[in-house]
């Protein structure tokens, strides 16, 4: 199933219904990367909007819920959280053949490179910082106020989470990955006691999930909420930090064996208490618990795009490639127990 192009037949009298009149044809570019919700640039009467779609064909339950994005940017909108306008959800799968919403086209810049070659240290250092900014941002938001109190479920976290991948994996798995069955059998056996704590989470907070600034370097939209949920905050932090131990090759951009001094990047240890900081919290236990969960959750993920490639409805090219990264991930999850 062709999930690199847009059928623009029905979208263009969608669109009119939903935004407003203008002249000439609907284009769509899909944007590069991403390995999950198909994301397209549309330009329309001299207007650019994001078009954000479900893949087509047959997908794991509850995965790939544009609805759930289209409803928390709406709901951030007049945070202090960054995020684009969103502008109309549409459920008809008739319109383009799943379900999608429209938000707002930004001009900003997207880094891929977590070593951000592209700008100075001190530009480099500022970006980092601004990262950990918003992400503090993100888990002070009033949920009952942006009206987010039944976005997720009640109970422990974590508990969920592994419950929730372990499923995913299994409906995706393709093969036996002894470093796979080590994690799942590891995580629920080593759960820490529920702190209680509960905001609005992220679910894939990094460096390439963020626009910044064309020249400043200030966050002005975070992007790809499809795993957002309510939960315990750590999550996003443990999983930020975890990309940062992957190495800088081999599929995974990571920053294992940087020199992050020279480069002004913190370290995990910097990054990490600039967070307490800046949401109050003294100290995080079990850490090396919540860097594992978020290996296997990650390799879970990717077993999923993996799948998605073989059955040939995955977003990205890519796919086969990047679902091959499972049982590496794994095995550095692995690593971190002790």
């Amino acid at each position: 199933m062709d999930t690199q192009t847009l059928d623009t037949t029905h979208l263009k009298d969608w669109l009119e219904q939903h935004i407003g009149k203008f002249d000439g044809p609907v284009l769509a570019e899909k944007f590069a990367g991403g390995q999950s919700n198909p994301t397209f640039k549309l330009t329309a009467g001299g207007n650019r909007y994001v078009l954000r779609r479900k893949p087509p064909g047959n997908l794991l339950a509850s995965a790939h819920a544009v609805d759930r994005e289209f409803r928390v940017i709406s709901a951030l909108q007049a945070t202090d959280v960054p995020v684009p306008r969103s502008i109309a959800l549409c459920e008809d799968e008739s319109v383009i053949g799943s379900m999608f919403y429209v938000m707002e086209h930004l001009e900003g810049r997207v880094f891929w490179d977590p070593a951000v070659p592209e700008v100075s240290n001190e530009d480099r250092a500022a970006i980092y910082d601004d990262m950990n900014r918003v992400l503090a941002g993100l888990h002070q938001v009033d949920i009952e106020q942006v009206g987010l109190t039944d976005y997720g479920r009640p109970g422990n976290y974590f508990e969920r989470q592994v419950s929730r991948w372990t499923k995913q994996y299994r409906a995706s798995e393709t093969e036996s990955i002894a470093a796979m069955e080590q994690l799942i059998e590891w995580l629920p056996l080593n759960m820490p006691e529920d702190d209680g704590r509960i905001s609005l989470v992220h679910g894939d907070y990094r460096l390439d999930n963020v626009m910044f600034h064309p020249t400043e370097p200030r966050i002005i939209a975070v992007l790809d909420w499809e795993l957002s949920t309510l939960g315990n905050p750590i999550a996003d932090l443990a999983y930020q930090v975890m990309a940062w131990q992957l190495p800088p090759q081999g599929g995974l951009v990571g920053m294992a064996g940087v020199n992050r001094d020279a480069l002004k990047i913190p370290s995990d240890h910097a990054y990490i208490k600039a967070y307490c900081d800046r949401t109050g919290r003294d100290e995080i236990k079990h850490w090396n618990f919540y860097l594992v969960f978020c290996f296997f959750r990650l390799a879970a993920i990717l077993q999923g795009v993996r799948k998605r490639g073989l059955d040939g409805n995955a977003s990205s090219a890519e796919a086969i490639e990047r679902g091959n990264l499972t049982t590496p991930l794994a095995e550095l999850g692995v690593s971190f127990i002790g």
